[in-house]
């Protein structure tokens, strides 16, 4: 009987072996990899703590290897239905897959994951390629191609992607326990404000079509990527003068309501006035922002939904004297404006 509560260790050649029982009373025997009593002793003292917690344990326990235990994190943000499952497929295939390979999980410890980090302050991002560009006053400028080093924030991101790999292997019982993962100091606090002036000439070096999408950020400070310009018109109602978010469509999954002021108003009138014209020439969009894209060269412009805007923000932002400025500051810009006006946070 106290064999069945404890377990015991067999000498093997020069190996030992761990043997117990499981919650159903099976017996289980295991190599435990080593030649040491002690650290013998330690593995199967991992093995009964996981029968304590019910972790269930079989002959693959620790066997799992990093293929195995990236495609399940994968699989875990599928189902969860998270939205950044290309960014960690991303950081995945890029990063963390090339310097770990196909190595077992159990044999990346703490001083791995240190050196993993020491390699990547060592990487650099590029963040332009060479470029020339005319500003107001008719002077040319050349810019060669910048390089940045990899920032703590992004090195995190990987690792955090790493420890949920370990968690997720442990939750399965393919693992009895993980390393420490240690955490870089990060030191990316933001506060880009736009004042009104540097406002509107970002906004003038701007295209037609994207002017009253930044305009529509400025004054509702809403996040651009995920809730400007998906924006339809069945969430504008005039009469009631509200523009409502689903839920599950903003960062926290609730819905939204945002009151209309008197400018937002004009532009969205614009904006209907250039529906109602796209309607009489026979195209159908149900965005309230979206731009002209012809499907091939000389055909017919369609309107399309946009996507996005980088490289003319920048290129913006640049010909107006404030290079390095992004689409978020407008969400920063707009909360600071309705606290001035008297509205609670």
């Amino acid at each position: 009987m106290p064999k069945r509560e404890t377990g015991e260790l067999i000498l093997r050649g020069k190996t030992w072996y761990c043997r117990w029982y499981d919650h159903k009373g099976i017996r289980r025997q295991e190599s435990s990899g080593s030649q040491k009593r002690a650290e013998a002793e330690k593995t199967l003292r991992q093995k009964l703590k996981a029968k304590d917690d019910g972790v269930p344990l079989g002959p693959d326990v620790g066997k799992v290897r990093f293929p195995e235990a990236a495609k399940d994190l994968i699989n875990d943000y599928q189902i969860t239905g998270k939205r950044s499952i290309k960014v960690a497929q991303r950081r995945i295939d890029k990063h963390l897959a090339p310097y770990f390979g196909k190595v077992k999980m159990v044999t990346i410890t703490t001083t791995e994951v240190r050196a993993y980090i020491a390699k990547r302050q060592n990487d650099t991002v590029l963040v332009r390629k060479e470029r020339r560009w005319q500003s107001d006053d008719g002077r040319w400028h050349h810019e060669d191609e910048i390089r940045r080093p990899v920032s703590a924030a992004e090195i995190n991101r990987e690792l955090t992607t790493l420890k949920r790999m370990f968690s997720l292997a442990m939750q399965a019982g393919k693992l009895l326990h993980k390393p420490h993962v240690p955490l870089l100091r990060e030191n990316n606090t933001r506060t880009g404000f736009f004042e009104p002036e540097q406002f509107q000439s970002v906004r003038r070096h701007l295209p037609e079509a994207i002017q009253p999408i930044v305009t529509f950020a400025y004054i509702t400070g809403w996040r651009i990527a995920s809730e400007v310009l998906p924006l339809q018109w069945r969430q504008v109602d005039f009469e009631a003068g509200e523009i409502r978010l689903d839920a599950g469509t903003t960062k926290n999954g609730e819905g939204r309501v945002f009151v209309m002021s008197d400018d937002l108003r004009t532009l969205l009138k614009t904006q209907q006035t250039r529906h109602e014209d796209l309607k009489k020439a026979g195209h159908l969009c149900p965005y309230v922002f979206f731009r002209l894209v012809a499907e091939k060269r000389g055909g017919e412009k369609k309107p399309h939904c946009v996507k996005a805007f980088t490289k003319v923000w920048k290129n913006a932002c640049r010909a107006a004297g404030c290079p390095g400025r992004i689409p978020h500051d407008l969400r920063r810009t707009a909360v600071r404006n309705m606290v001035r006006r008297g509205v609670p946070e």
